[in-house]
């Protein structure tokens, strides 16, 4: 992790990073909307992973369920990655020995990859599956996703 420490120090130094600390309302501002999309990113996944667990609805098949949530997926995420690149620049060398904030980045980068090499095309009927497998696919992806959001809540605690 020491081979990061330059890039951390050279976010501390940018023009945003200290324009955003020297901000009264930035950071409640970008907090509010970085947990709102996160919670619409949540039930968005949720609701796709209960329907490959087949524990929720039922009547809708998978594949229309995932095209019908796949905006507020997307909008969500670069919701969430704007927000989060700006909160990271308000505190990177407080993030760079942060346990918590590396736990964090690792189950995200896990969840994105994992939700579009994987659920996606399960869930949109592009790869055949299962049952025992979609529900796999599900637990993972709840578990990737509920890490995400343990990490993030936990940055502040360590």
């Amino acid at each position: 992790m020491r081979y990061l420490l330059p890039f951390f120090e050279w976010c501390d130094r940018t023009p945003a990073s200290e324009w955003i600390r020297q901000s009264t309302w930035t950071v409640a501002v970008l907090e509010i909307f970085h947990i709102l999309a996160l919670a619409l990113l949540f039930a968005s996944v949720f609701l796709i992973d209960l329907r490959l667990f087949d524990a929720g609805l039922s009547d809708r098949p998978a594949p229309d369920l995932a095209r019908q949530l796949r905006p507020w997926i997307a909008g969500s995420l670069v919701l969430i990655l704007g927000t989060g690149a700006l909160l990271f620049l308000s505190e990177p060398m407080r993030l760079y020995p942060n346990p918590a904030f590396r736990f964090k980045m690792i189950c995200l980068a896990s969840a994105l990859t994992f939700h579009f090499t994987v659920l996606q095309p399960i869930a949109s009927g592009r790869a055949s599956a299962s049952a025992a497998i979609r529900r796999l696919v599900a637990a993972v992806s709840f578990a990737l996703w509920i890490g995400v959001g343990i990490g993030g809540r936990a940055i502040g605690f360590v």
